[in-house]
């Protein structure tokens, strides 16, 4: 069943009144011009009210749970797939998953947060917000990846790296930092994907890449709007007010050169034809590792520099 978001609520309407009236032609009544009618205006509603939304209605849209998830990703794009668990130093980390499998034939390391479709599953992966020893792990494979010259892909979409206490006491954020101190120091090509929300350290962690796509109606930030709400104005009710003014969107992002590519979604996002957005995103995971093919190790770590050392000085 389709979850609808507030401001989608006239395109929710139509498309109810034409389950309806598909209803009343099933069962015989000749009113197939008037569906044809009110699909061509709902999909025209649809189209005009994503070519303009704001930054918080795409924060809306990078949240919706029916996105895909990196379990998708693996299942239709990644053959003989083998997770790996654990960082060999404190236990498993549901939320931030990897392991080794084959991309288009070619050996592949693959990782990236887990949010979960499900109470059940939400939960065991933590809502994708990653614990010390997920980045550990992510280390763990990154090292692995180099050694025998594997590329690296990561699948990024977590709201950030789990705060709790337990997760502070193991070392958060020098799990974070030795992570993405890794991505950095890599001799093989790695591709980064945000496909959801790219939220603070616990993102780019693994987002600290050669080649950064996102998602159409994706964001990327070192903080939340609604922890931006709180420590700009003390009020947590003014996200959406920090989220217009945070500069978030792929758009902002292809701007400041922070990323390389923008994947276009489809009508009303991704979550409206899941298929047809993973199968785009395999071609640009193909494209963007074939561009970074004719690299050596240094070249790749090179290039990589150059790239952050570039945005830096472009937003100084």
């Amino acid at each position: 069943m389709r979850s609808y978001l507030d401001f989608e609520k006239p395109v929710a309407e139509l498309e109810a009144k034409i389950d309806e009236l598909r209803t009343l032609a099933a069962n015989g009544s000749d009113i197939g011009d008037e569906i044809t009618k009110i699909e061509e205006k709902s999909a025209q509603a649809l189209a005009e009210l994503y070519a303009n939304l704001t930054p918080w209605q795409k924060t809306l849209v990078a949240r919706h749970p029916q996105r895909p998830h990196f379990t998708d990703f693996i299942n239709a794009l990644i053959t003989e797939f083998t997770p790996f668990a654990g960082d060999r130093k404190f236990g498993e980390d549901e939320a931030l998953m990897g392991g080794f499998g084959r991309f288009q034939g070619e050996p592949i390391c693959v990782m990236g947060q887990e949010k979960g479709n499900s109470t059940e599953s939400r939960i065991k992966h933590n809502f994708g917000m990653a614990r010390p020893e997920g980045y550990r792990k992510a280390v763990r494979l990154m090292e692995m990846a180099d050694r025998f010259g594997i590329p690296v892909l990561s699948i990024v979409d977590s709201a950030g790296a789990y705060p709790g206490i337990g997760a502070e006491e193991r070392g958060q954020a020098e799990a974070i930092a030795r992570s993405t101190d890794a991505c950095l120091s890599l001799g093989v090509p790695n591709v980064a994907i945000v496909t959801g929300e790219g939220m603070s350290g616990g993102a780019i962690a693994i987002t600290t890449a050669n080649k950064v796509l996102m998602f159409e109606h994706a964001i990327y930030s070192v903080i939340s709007p609604e922890a931006a709400s709180s420590i700009l104005w003390r009020d947590g009710t003014k996200a959406q007010e920090a989220a217009n003014s945070m500069k978030i969107t792929a758009q902002d992002m292809l701007r400041f050169g922070v990323i390389d590519r923008i994947l276009s979604e489809p009508a009303g996002g991704a979550h409206r034809d899941p298929s047809a957005m993973i199968a785009r995103t395999g071609e640009a995971i193909a494209q963007a590792f074939n561009d970074l093919r004719n690299f050596d190790a240094d070249g790749i770590r090179r290039q990589r520099r150059q790239k952050f050392l570039d945005i830096g000085r472009k937003l100084g």
